[in-house]
């Protein structure tokens, strides 16, 4: 089953609850195929506690496979000031339809912690893989990471982040925290953007809130103040018309790492909003992530 069949369980699990006898006929073959999976959960894991809060993980790995898999790390959106991973679950099908473990992050919100705490709290959940890998068959070579609007902010700060950042303190260690590629599904790239002027978002001010030094904060926690040579491959995804995340984001991105020589694709969806895209624009954009993931070596 490729990837028709799995954004059509997407798109199932979504409208189950309202799909007609004949209608639920039609979809036999991806029910089918949804009652063969086979996969240990482990919900609920704290890997790091911060500011009296634990933050917690679920992992899910594929039963009956004695070597190391790829693993997706995601990362919910919600723009630092909502969501959960619970909430997220329907982004992680299409990897574990390829037989891939995954790792859901939760994190930090701004009612817990001002910036930069999910950042760093990402970063903690990096190393926390790495260092568990072995116990869950993560294959450590084959990690990306991945997230949607403010997860894709913290994807790219999670993959792009120097040690010499000072963002990795809360859960310090020697591990070198790397990862193969990172998906971003129309992440904010330049969080001062967002604090002033025309693209203000009431997210990012409720996020930096009055910090005495948030205009230095958002740089610190800033993709496009990262981009280097030698970054992980990196895959934008970005509609045109976002009104959420300016769309410029995935464009200024792209263009400085291209600059800088980094592997990398900007995935433009025309008219595209902030998510929401049609099964045709989805079966797409799922078609250009598995290409993207076979020139990088990851998958075959």
């Amino acid at each position: 089953m490729k990837i028709k069949s799995f954004i059509t369980l997407v798109f199932l699990c979504a409208v189950i609850l309202v799909v007609s006898t004949s209608a639920q006929a039609q979809l036999s073959e991806t029910a089918a195929w949804a009652s063969t999976l086979r996969y240990r959960i482990v919900p609920n894991v704290t890997y790091i506690t911060a500011n009296n809060f634990d933050a917690k993980l679920d992992i899910y790995t594929p039963q009956g496979v004695a070597a190391p898999v790829p693993t997706l790390i995601y990362i919910h959106g919600g723009g630092w000031v909502g969501g959960n991973k619970e909430g997220a679950l329907l982004n992680i099908l299409p990897y574990l339809e390829m037989g891939w473990a995954v790792v859901n992050v939760q994190y930090r919100l701004a009612r817990i912690s001002l910036a930069p705490a999910a950042v760093e709290d990402c970063r903690c959940a990096l190393r926390w893989v790495i260092r568990n890998a072995k116990e869950y068959n993560f294959d450590v070579n084959k990690l990306v990471v991945s997230g949607h609007s403010a997860g894709g902010h913290l994807s790219l700060t999670t993959g792009m982040l120097p040690a010499s950042a000072g963002l990795d303190r809360e859960c310090y260690g020697t591990e070198d925290l790397k990862v193969a590629a990172i998906i971003n599904w129309f992440g904010i790239t330049d969080v001062n953007d967002l604090l002033e002027g025309p693209n203000l978002k009431s997210y990012a001010v409720q996020w930096l809130s009055s910090l005495p030094n948030r205009e230095d904060v958002a740089k610190r926690v800033s993709p496009i103040h990262y981009v280097r040579a030698g970054l992980p491959p990196i895959l934008t995804i970005h509609g045109d018309a976002d009104p959420t995340v300016p769309y410029a984001h995935g464009v200024k991105l792209h263009e400085a790492l291209t600059k800088a020589g980094v592997p990398n694709q900007l995935l433009t969806i025309p008219g595209g909003k902030h998510g929401g895209f049609t099964k045709e624009e989805s079966l797409k954009i799922f078609a250009a992530i598995q290409e993207f993931l076979k020139k990088q070596g990851i998958t075959k």
